[in-house]
């Protein structure tokens, strides 16, 4: 099934069941009022949320209407937690030679995961409002997953049956900012502002097969002012799974129902398939050329990202977004 929400009913806005093709949509109050809501109760929410999904794809639900995806808000408006990992190492050992740094071994057995915003979302067409274009404006397309209530230290084979819906985000970042925020030693802050959510999650059954081992295997679209900028493989290259991550995230304390973890940005060794961030094909810029060419995002500028099944339909719906500065 597909879920989304509504921009009404407060800050976490109105739980919908959305169509397969998107089309069409229908409140869920009766179930849950908020998507938080149905995951706190996943276990015995999900099959009356799935029944309406029914309902709706046989045309029997009462009073489905079309969905505009420009009334969404982001599906979970505000989480409890949103941890971002960098699974794909290509990324990593890219931007570190570029610097003339090694990559260390651990690195490849203990994932990368830093604590992310998670106090509110942009929804999939809210405009990315920063302060400055002198902040190194990054667009970062990335795979996430939710949970239900995931308990402490449990292994990635359990952490895979924590792992309730898909989605997408765009995960905002300002470049210019991060180098003076990491050499403090104490993580990212100003260099992370809110982050865009796709115009709905699915379950991992609404993937068609192409969500195996606990990664998806479909590729990333990005577009940047209608423009082709990547088709990087999610299934390619992932170091860590998402089980794998979610067992990380919770080896020493519980995960609460809600919580989004982030796959990092996608990347893959063959970089033909263009870049998943502006940060990563400027490296591929300097390796190559010894400076990097393509500048970062401007006000005005308009991102996509959107993942695809084998026939073009859009899962997630699209991301798309324009960029610009506090009025």
């Amino acid at each position: 099934m597909k879920l989304g929400s509504l921009k009404q009913g407060g800050r976490d806005g109105t739980l919908i069941v959305v169509s397969r093709d998107l089309a069409r949509a229908v409140k869920a109050t009766d179930i849950a009022p908020t998507l938080q809501a149905a995951l706190d109760d996943w276990a015995n929410v999900a099959p009356r949320l799935n029944a309406l999904f029914e309902d709706l794809q046989a045309s029997r639900a009462a009073g489905a209407f079309a969905l505009d995806v420009e009334v969404l808000a982001a599906p979970l408006p505000r989480a409890y937690e949103f941890v971002d990992g960098s699974a794909y190492l290509p990324h990593v050992e890219r931007v570190r030679k570029a610097r003339g740094a090694e990559v260390p071994e651990t690195f490849y057995s203990d994932p990368l995961m830093y604590q992310a915003t998670s106090a509110g979302f942009l929804g999939p067409r809210d405009t990315v409002i920063v302060p400055s274009e002198d902040y190194g404006i990054d667009l970062e397309a990335e795979v996430v997953v939710v949970t239900d209530d995931v308990p402490m230290a449990v292994d990635a084979r359990q952490a895979a049956e924590h792992i309730q819906l898909i989605g997408l985000v765009n995960d905002v970042s300002l470049r210019g900012l991060i180098p003076g925020e990491l050499a403090k030693g104490f993580g990212f802050l100003q260099s992370k502002p809110r982050s865009a959510l796709s115009p709905v999650f699915v379950t991992p059954d609404e993937l068609d097969g192409h969500w195996k081992n606990a990664k998806l295997n479909l590729p990333m679209r990005t577009w940047i002012n209608g423009q082709w900028f990547g088709e990087a493989e999610c299934g390619v290259d992932m170091q860590f799974s998402f089980a794998q991550l979610v067992a990380h995230a919770a080896k020493t304390r519980p995960l609460t129902a809600g919580t989004i973890v982030g796959s990092g940005t996608i990347a893959n060794q063959d970089t033909s398939k263009g870049a998943s961030c502006l940060a990563e094909q400027r490296t591929v810029e300097k390796l190559r050329d010894g400076e990097p060419a393509t500048p970062f995002l401007k006000f005005g500028d308009r991102v996509r990202i959107e993942i695809t099944d084998q026939d073009g339909r859009s899962i997630f719906g699209a991301i798309e977004q324009s960029i610009a500065g506090a009025s």
